[in-house]
């Protein structure tokens, strides 16, 4: 076992150790992010859809832009600037509370009482905060997967990626895992304390980035923004590609339903008891477990076919997610544990969606490649994830939308009755994602045959 991870530079193993880390810190956050701007600054279900949503989405717009100064400036540098600006984000995240309330605008004693923040502006300095979050993650994603490719040799390259890929997954499953533990001896105030646990983990990142990492410093490789930028309007003209991306778009605004509404509606329809950070963890075991066979299985179908197949589990997940509110309340014993239907179900959706992924994400770069000119499939292949940008501001901004009308904060009502009343189609919110799934899966089966009918006409 030990020797297969021997022949590796100390490089590689720093940056895969710091992206474990860094991952434990965002997911530890993004998990429960639109409950913090909601039960802690205050926000509308809607603004903290949007405000999530454009943070997100900046996440998977600018690596493509900060990985072009990353080659500018070196590796090792561009990974202090990204942790520094981590560190200090998360830290903000931890702090803006604090200060918003030595202002008199809420009180966090007790049971959070707002006393002005919601009609305040101040709150709004979580916007510069996300930013500063959103342009130190962008680093990561280009510099860690760079840093792998570049400290690996053509022997050990697949064993490094799948090193790296797992390094992810232990970093996302304990980053969420941390959250039920808080929020059970803190309450609501533990979505403010996960943010000193992020701030810890990235700033132990820094400081084994300045003490460990040697990496070569690249300096001058690499595109031109000028390039890039030419790149990109090149993609979004691309009728073909284009098309495309807006089919897969609807694929990933359901999948963004795991952050964006899940949390909410598992917590204010299966009570306080429920763990959404635990339900999300799900989601990637199904993959690990999964995304091998399935992949293997698909080995002699077309990437069109296996992502085909994986666009129509995506509304039964969605169905899934809404068939818990048929139900009642009353805990379904499973033998080993009760649960509420609606949290049950849930995880039955989860699962479905963690099957979906393993159909499509591994086939969709192959796919995508194939539709880019010959002899730019790298440079098309740097705006491949354009449409997780599009899915997470559009995801999001409808998931803010849908909650505020069908499954609003109890807390906006007088009485519980009223709550009652005002949620009691709830589960409507999934038939809207279970609808865009399925119009997502027909357009991939549509636009098989028709590029197909193309490719054959110029052939």
């Amino acid at each position: 076992m030990l020797q297969k991870f021997k022949g590796f530079t100390r490089a590689f193993w720093t940056a895969n150790i710091v992206e474990l880390l860094e991952r434990a810190a965002y997911y530890g956050v993004f998990i429960v992010i639109t409950l913090y701007l909601s039960r802690i600054l205050g926000f509308s279900d809607m603004e903290a859809g949007l405000i999530s949503g454009v943070f997100s989405g900046g996440l998977y717009l600018l690596p493509t832009f900060t990985g072009a100064l990353a080659d500018k400036i070196g590796f090792k540098y561009s990974l202090i600037i990204a942790f520094s600006l981590l560190t200090l984000g998360y830290f903000g995240l931890g702090v803006l509370p604090s200060i918003l309330e030595s202002m008199g605008l809420v009180d966090y004693s007790g049971d959070i009482t707002f006393t002005g923040i919601v009609e305040s502006a101040q709150r709004w300095a979580i916007v510069p905060i996300m930013l500063v979050l959103m342009i130190g993650g962008s680093f990561i994603k280009s510099v860690i997967t760079g840093t792998v490719a570049k400290e690996t040799s053509e022997a050990n390259r697949a064993q490094g990626f799948s090193i790296f890929y797992m390094m992810v997954n232990i970093g996302a499953f304990s980053g969420k895992t941390i959250v039920k533990p808080l929020r059970d001896s803190m309450g609501d105030l533990g979505y403010v304390y996960i943010n000193y646990f992020s701030a810890a983990m990235t700033l132990l990142g820094l400081i084994m980035i300045v003490a460990f990492y040697k990496s070569a410093k690249h300096t001058g490789e690499g595109k031109t923004f000028g390039e890039i930028w030419a790149g990109l309007i090149k993609v979004c003209t691309n009728g073909r590609l284009i098309t495309l991306i807006l089919i897969i778009t609807g694929f990933w605004m359901v999948q963004h339903q795991l952050y964006a509404t899940m949390p909410k509606y598992v917590l204010r329809m299966a009570g306080e008891n429920a763990s959404p950070s635990w339900y999300a963890n799900v989601n990637p075991l199904t993959v690990v477990l999964t995304v091998a066979f399935i992949t293997r299985m698909m080995a002699s179908k077309t990437p069109l076919f296996s992502m085909t197949v994986g666009m129509f589990i995506m509304p039964l997940s969605a169905i899934a997610m809404a068939s818990g509110n048929w139900f009642g309340h009353a805990e379904i014993d499973l033998g080993f544990i009760s649960m509420h239907p609606i949290a049950l179900m849930m995880i039955a959706g989860i699962v479905l969606q963690g099957l979906a992924e393993s159909f499509i994400s591994p086939r969709f770069l192959q796919f995508f490649s194939l539709q880019a000119p010959k002899g730019e499939e790298g440079m098309y292949l740097g705006f491949s994830h354009l449409h997780s940008f599009i899915s997470s501001v559009l995801g999001f901004g409808l998931s803010g939308y849908l909650l505020s009308k069908y499954c609003p904060e109890p807390k906006l009502f007088e009485t519980r009755e009223a709550w009652e009343a005002a949620s009691v189609n709830a589960h409507f919110i999934w038939y809207y994602f279970a609808a865009i799934a399925l119009v997502s899966a027909i357009s991939l089966i549509i636009y098989g045959k028709v590029i197909k009918k193309l490719d054959a006409k110029n052939a």
